[in-house]
């Protein structure tokens, strides 16, 4: 994963974020009860939180004092998360409308969280020390 990868990555995340919260706004108010859409809304929040984060490490990548293989994992990491904490937000909030056995997603959900705060774990360790140079 580089820099124009990275970008890439946070401009279609952003765009299924909104995407997925216009549809959760205004198409799912009438398919599922109110507990289920905040639920889901919370996987379309943690979605769009963390495709800043992707689009900040693209910002970051050719900063001489930040180390790339740290901001590369932290990418990892929070693509990983997304994908499994919103990931299973989306398909348990959504268990009335596709009718799916989805039950086992639920320890899912923090798995994804863990890999999201290793994420931002992985960028706060990315600045390289003063007296060294970026990898």
């Amino acid at each position: 994963m580089n820099a124009q990868q990275l970008i890439r990555l946070a401009a279609l995340l952003g765009a299924g974020s909104v995407a997925l919260g216009a549809f959760g706004a205004h198409g799912l108010r009438t398919l599922v009860g109110p507990d289920q859409l905040a639920i889901y809304e919370t996987g379309v929040r943690y979605l769009f939180y963390h495709t800043f984060a992707l689009g900040l490490a693209a910002v970051l990548w050719r900063q001489p004092q930040v180390q790339r293989s740290r901001l590369k994992l932290a990418a990892w990491l929070w693509l990983l998360g997304i994908f499994l904490f919103s990931g299973s937000l989306f398909a348990l909030s959504l268990r009335a409308v596709h009718g799916l056995p989805v039950a086992f997603l639920g320890p899912v959900t923090p798995v994804g969280g863990l890999l999201l705060i290793g994420g931002w774990v992985a960028f706060f360790l990315s600045p390289t020390p003063a007296n060294s140079t970026a990898p």
